[in-house]
């Protein structure tokens, strides 16, 4: 059995990444993922885990330096956020098509300008069609488990992929919760050691990730969908592992007191659970009213989510990303779009809420709820909405 603590989230999620026994660990700090890489390193100096661990000069350089890594055959773990992680992304697309797997989190938070330190989900919904496969955590347990599923997954030899897990910055990465940390023995028996299908090595040259021609170019890319598509039965497979060697059970899509309700709240991230504390408060004021949260993101669970909404009348979605000019959020978008021409779909209302770090309060979520509700009757000005807004 491991061992419970009270640790802040960042802490722990470096400590899972020591269980995970990482090899390389490129990094280059940014608030507010900085003291996940700080603890690594301090870990690394200190000789509790044999890496080699690389200060590199950008974050573009860190994920260069993912690749060539992973490349070589190196289990490999890096972490970004915000600016850091728009300046990795012209590397970014590289790892996912290229098949290298590696294990990146991500402290979500607010693009500038204006320069904001703090938590909203524009800088990963900046890199959503990257290719990697992501998921969402609500609280430290689940940052510390999803990071240990990751490297599970994306290692897997039928996926071959790199896995992103987006913490949201500051009210989940420096915040100290109780957190149960495995054994090095069990996560041991849950993470194989690591056997790349395909590596540089001089007594056996290859080249990797040479021009694309427009011949091959496309091909690439249809291999490059299905692969993550194909990695639907790998996630759940290595979810279903994690239970039964941990005892906590994680699903793409969970509900709560969603069963039969006609008005739905969708979220993801750490304001979950705020949502949670709105449904209670909701319910017990006799509202036929529930919750389900998206915890894997990239490939979007369509089927799990339809059949957690099946009853549905009214979807509220919550976004965390403004697009300025686009008709909805991209959650809000990748709902409309898997319910599109579905008969006895639920109607789906976006809302915009908690931009750089604005508070997301259970009267938010009421409100979110009465407008979902009164739109429902009457069609809305505009195709989405900002909560919270301050009159000049």
């Amino acid at each position: 059995m491991g061992k419970r603590i009270g640790v802040e989230v960042s802490i722990a999620i470096a400590d899972a990444v020591k269980l995970a026994r990482a090899e390389v660990i490129p990094a280059y700090p940014i608030t507010p993922q900085t003291h996940i890489v700080e603890h690594l390193a301090e870990i690394v100096a200190n000789g509790e885990l044999d890496a080699e661990y690389i200060p590199v000069e950008s974050e573009h350089a860190a994920m260069s330096a993912c690749c060539g890594a992973v490349a070589a055959g190196a289990r490999v773990f890096t972490s970004s956020s915000s600016q850091g992680l728009s300046l990795m992304s012209e590397i970014l697309y590289i790892p996912s098509t290229m098949r290298l797997p590696m294990v990146m989190v991500v402290a979500n938070r607010a693009m500038s300008a204006p320069i904001s330190i703090w938590n909203d989900h524009q800088d990963i919904m900046v890199q959503r069609d990257i290719g990697w496969i992501q998921t969402f955590a609500e609280n430290g347990q689940e940052a510390v488990d999803l990071v240990l599923h990751a490297f599970r997954v994306a290692e897997d030899r039928r996926v071959s992929l790199p896995m992103i897990v987006n913490i949201d910055g500051f009210t989940l990465s420096h915040v100290i919760e109780p957190i149960e940390l495995p054994t090095q023995e069990e996560v041991d028996a849950y993470i194989p050691p690591f056997k790349p299908k395909r590596k540089l090595d001089p007594r056996k040259p290859v080249t990797m990730g040479p021009v694309g021609i427009p011949e091959v170019y496309t091909e690439a890319k249809v291999a490059h969908d299905h692969a993550i598509k194909n990695s639907r039965k790998v996630i759940l497979k290595a979810w279903k592992e994690f239970a039964d060697h941990f005892g906590r059970e994680y699903h793409p899509v969970e509900s709560y007191k969603a069963e039969g309700a006609d008005t739905i709240l969708v979220t993801m991230g750490s304001i979950s659970e705020t949502a949670m504390t709105a449904i209670d408060k909701m319910r017990d004021e006799g509202r036929n009213v529930g919750l389900v949260r998206i915890r894997l993101w990239r490939p979007f669970p369509a089927q799990e989510f339809r059949a957690a909404t099946k009853h549905a009348k009214v979807l509220a979605v919550v976004d965390r990303c403004l697009p300025p000019g686009a008709v909805c959020g991209p959650v809000g978008a990748e709902l409309r779009s898997i319910f599109y021409k579905i008969p006895g779909a639920p109607k789906i209302f976006s809302f915009v809420a908690g931009l750089g770090g604005r508070d997301v309060t259970v009267e938010r979520f009421e409100e979110i709820i009465d407008k979902a509700e009164q739109y429902s009757k009457r069609r809305p000005k505009e195709l989405y909405e900002v909560i919270g807004v301050r009159e000049k």
